[in-house]
């Protein structure tokens, strides 16, 4: 008779979240939600383009396609597109309002710089 032991499993930890949403960006997705985009969601892009290669790419869509990672955060979802994903881990959805502008914001932990406007990025 051999003695055999298996080791146990090893416990799986829970990815971290993909994105993640503050509190104001989700209220501010809600209200978009319930009026003009009514039945539509968010998908979240990265695009090659502007002075430091890579800018955010925002529209709002009728389905979620194949390519896409729904974020569900403060009980609002949005749409990842698949090929952002390695660009987007860790960031973090803001809507930040200021005396000239307002808008949706994303801290990066990924990123490695900006252009001076603020309107790219580089990893």
């Amino acid at each position: 008779m051999s003695d055999t032991t298996t080791a146990p499993a090893p416990v799986k930890r829970a990815l971290p979240p993909l994105m993640q949403m503050t509190e104001r960006a989700a209220m501010r997705l809600k209200k978009l939600y319930e009026g003009a985009n009514k039945g539509q969601l968010l998908r979240i892009g990265v695009n090659t383009r502007g002075c430091s290669g890579m800018s955010y790419d925002m529209s709002f869509v009728e389905s979620v396609s194949p390519g896409d990672e729904r974020v569900t955060d403060h009980g609002v979802d949005v749409l990842i597109d698949r090929k952002a994903t390695l660009f987007l881990i860790g960031t973090v959805m803001d809507y930040e309002v200021k005396d000239l502008e307002s808008g949706f914001t994303f801290t990066n932990p990924n990123e490695k710089g900006r252009c001076g406007c603020g309107e790219s990025f580089h990893v």
